[in-house]
Parts: C-alpha cells; structure tokens; sequence
C-alpha cells in the first residue's frame, strides 16, 4: 500500500495579506491603526479589556468578508498528494474554508474564545462578538483565545512534533523572525528537503536541502505544486 510523504507547511501572515487580510507587521508597526502594545498583550488586556475586545470583535467580524486566495486552495489540493499538515501563525480560518483538514493554530484562533484564567477550556463562538461581563465557566470574563505577545504558545509542542515527522518542510508567508515558530526549522530532519517561500529572501543561511522560491504566496505556492505534483 502505497504511503503518502508528510508534508509540513508553516504559514504566516503573507497568505493572507492576499485575501486582505491587514498584517501587524506594517511599516509603522501599528495593527490596523493600534500599537501592539495596546491590543496584543497581557498588559494591554488588563489597562483597556473594552478596546481590546472591541479590536477583536472588528476582526472576527471581518472574518466572513474575505476569502481564501488561490495559495490557501493550492495547500488544500496538496492532500491528493501528500499528508498534508499546516502550522500557521495566522488566527484567521482562510486555510480551513480553503479546504485544508489539518490545521495547528500556534497563536490561537479568532472564531474561539476561552476565559481570562482557564486554558483549557475553548468555546467556538463564530464570528459573533465578546461582550464585556460575558463570562466563561471558570467565573472570569471571556477574553479572545489569542496567543498575545509576552505569553506561552502550548501548541509549540505540537508543532515542534509535526517538524520533526516532516518527509518535506515549506515556509511560506513568514519572515522567519518570530519565535518560537522561527524555530522549527531546527526540528526538521538533517536530510528533508525545505522550501522557502517569500518575495524578500529571508535572513538566514541556506544549507544544502533548502530551495529558495522568490514570490508571494500565491505564486510561490503554485510554483511549488509543480515541483512537488511530479515528485
């Protein structure tokens, strides 16, 4: 019986700037006209919980007005060839609606809520809103289930797993300066050929089992179907 390769994407937020989707990234290091500072960290949930759930409520009801772009759809066509499994550090729900069926989310999920103490315990709540005094079950209120700068990523367990069970690795649409996701390239085997997708050519040495692809994510992806549908 003929055994499909495992193959490993991790994802950022190029692919989906494609879908119109803003980046916190930018030139001038605001979030959609936000500091980080002020709706991405534990310090800015506790200083303003109102502006924070307000900036989270507007992107989760954003959600349904994009769409997945032609790289999200080229992933999910990768599953009649190979096991694929995604890594990504985007909190929107593109890769699913695009037809992937195994998705890690390292820094949360937008249509999933938990509350300000519990972990554990996720609610799937849409594209609906957070109200302030909306409550979980552990008694505190609900808050976005967003990894925030400054706090633990639990699925980078998972994630380093993945990596290291990789028979092909790809980047695509991350600067590879974030960690810990930067990292897993490390976990990956010495002799599994990586691809890197990306306009700009990522500052990182690349060894011998690295293929550099210089475009976007779209066409960078579709570039990568052709290598990898003949392999």
């Amino acid at each position: 019986m003929y055994m499909k390769k495992t193959l490993v994407v991790l994802t950022g937020a190029g692919i989906s700037a494609e879908s119109g989707i803003a980046t916190f990234r930018d030139s001038n290091g605001l979030w959609e006209n936000h500091s980080i500072q002020d709706v991405a960290t534990p310090q800015g949930w506790a200083k303003d919980p109102a502006l924070v759930q307000r900036f989270y409520n507007q992107r989760r009801e954003q959600l349904p007005t994009v769409e997945p772009n032609e790289g999200h759809r080229i992933l999910a066509k990768l599953e009649a060839y190979f096991n694929v499994r995604i890594i990504t550090q985007n909190v929107d729900d593109l890769h699913e609606r695009g037809g992937s069926t195994s998705v890690l989310h390292l820094h949360g999920l937008l249509t999933q809520a938990r509350g300000s103490k519990d972990k554990e315990k996720i609610y799937d709540i849409g594209y609906r809103s957070i109200e302030l005094g909306e409550m979980a079950e552990d008694g505190t209120q609900m808050r976005p289930h967003i990894v925030w700068f400054g706090e633990d990523v639990p699925e980078i367990i998972n994630a380093v797993e993945l990596a290291a069970e990789a028979d092909i690795f790809v980047v695509v649409g991350t600067s590879m300066q974030v960690y810990p996701a930067a990292g897993l390239v490390d976990y990956v085997g010495e002799k599994v050929p990586i691809y890197i997708i990306d306009p700009k050519k990522p500052d990182i040495t690349l060894t011998k089992n690295m293929t550099y692809i210089q475009a976007g994510g779209s066409e960078g992806l579709q570039k990568l179907y052709e290598i990898l549908s003949n392999v």
